[in-house]
């Protein structure tokens, strides 16, 4: 594990301990990063509403470019984990949980698309359900 440089110590929480990436693992270094950032996470290392350091300090606590670990910021983004915003900083948006949610729910769209499923009847089978 690698805590945080002194560099970074502004933006980056000693409480984050990230692993560098492993380059002999055939696992692609932006899903390292991705997987690392998730445990981090689901550990409590940091918490929904906290901060992220920017990517170029965790490029360089990870050992890796500042664009493989924007690779994976949008992945755990674009899953729900996290906020990326443009001067608002990297916020844990989401727990591992709601991951999962977001993940079935991507899959249920997919296959009510696949069925012929419009928006507003999945909208009403939702709120059948909910109730």
């Amino acid at each position: 594990m690698v805590a945080a440089s002194n560099t970074a110590k502004s933006t980056y929480d000693a409480r984050l301990r990230l692993a560098k990436v492993n380059r002999a693992d055939p696992t692609l270094l932006h899903e390292q990063v991705a997987l690392e950032l998730r445990r981090a996470i689901a550990d409590g290392e940091v918490r929904p509403g906290e901060r992220v350091p920017q990517a170029k300090d965790l490029a360089a606590v990870l050992g890796v470019n500042t664009n493989t670990v924007l690779r994976a910021l949008r992945i755990l983004r674009d899953q729900g984990l996290l906020e990326v915003g443009r001067g608002r900083g990297i916020r844990v948006a989401g727990t591992p949980e709601r991951v999962e949610v977001v993940e079935m729910l991507k899959d249920l769209l997919e296959l009510a698309r696949q069925a012929g499923y419009k928006r507003d009847e999945l909208v009403a089978l939702l709120q059948t359900f909910s109730n």
